[in-house]
């Protein structure tokens, strides 16, 4: 019998309204942090796990040869689910101020918020095998793994940073956003917040990807250029991802434990929509 794919996505949605660890509480709050919630309610997208996409990934110019394929993290794999969870308001807009303070919301969002992804993953993965299927995080599975290279000098990139899984290509297969400068996926929700996936056993049905191109959502307006504390954006070139790290690391320092920027993603046009070119 086919799976009831708006009805598991009201059962997924529930797991996550149960799931704990979205706000944040008074013991591990920062400042001014006591009872945020982090994130809305999640968008979703499936895509099969036969689709040439994934084989277009492991080129070179995209992901590279050490991206596994979702029928290796899981034999017999049938669906790739795929998820958006879009950061609050309030995560949103404590972080569009200075460019060289990162605001504690978005610092709990993004430490946290990835602790609770983990876990929201987790219980779906409990679902899934509960309604006889096997699952796979492989976010959380032991064989992920995030590689670093060098590029060639010419290349004004610098640094390619690559893992064998990626929670963003996912996503673009599954029909959930497009790419934009600074590598970020735009989703109908818009770039800021975090993308999660399972690959399951279970046959869902892939949805149709409504964009052709890998920047269609993209207006190229270059605001996340002028927002960029690390100077690592550019219109011709995207994203530095050399700068970025060593900004990010700045940060780890003057935030530690916890780091983050996320300036690319508050104050322009795509922070929590499509965004549209103006009309003349």
């Amino acid at each position: 019998m086919a799976t009831d794919k708006q009805q598991l996505i009201r059962e997924m949605t529930e797991i996550f309204r149960e799931c704990d660890g979205n706000v944040i509480g008074g013991d591990t709050a920062l400042d001014g942090c006591s009872s945020l919630i982090m994130f809305e309610e999640p968008v979703f997208g499936v895509s099969s796990p036969d689709d040439g996409i994934y084989r277009e990934f492991m080129k070179k110019e995209v992901i590279g040869p050490n991206f596994v394929q979702p029928g290796e993290w899981l034999p017999g794999a049938k669906s790739v689910i795929s998820f958006f969870l879009p950061f609050t308001e309030r995560v949103r807009s404590s972080n569009r101020g200075t460019p060289e303070e990162t605001s504690p919301e978005w610092l709990h969002a993004r430490i946290e918020g990835q602790d609770f992804l983990n876990a929201y993953t987790e219980r779906l993965k409990e679902y899934f095998r509960s309604r006889g299927a096997d699952a796979c995080v492989p976010a959380t599975d032991s064989r992920f793994a995030v590689r670093a290279s060098v590029l060639p000098p010419w290349n004004r990139k610098v640094l390619h940073i690559a893992s064998n899984w990626s929670e963003r290509h996912a996503a673009y297969a599954s029909g959930l956003g497009t790419f934009c400068l600074t590598r970020g996926l735009i989703s109908e929700k818009g770039v800021a917040g975090r993308y999660g996936s399972i690959i399951v056993t279970e046959e869902i049905g892939a949805d149709k990807r409504p964009y052709e191109g890998v920047y269609d959502y993209c207006i190229m307006c270059g605001a996340c250029v002028k927002r960029c504390p690390a100077g690592a954006i550019s219109l011709k070139h995207g994203k530095n991802q050399l700068k970025c790290k060593l900004w990010m690391d700045k940060t780890n320092r003057k935030y530690d434990p916890r780091y983050g920027c996320g300036k690319c993603q508050t104050g322009v046009p795509c922070e929590d929509r499509i965004p549209r070119v103006r009309s003349m």
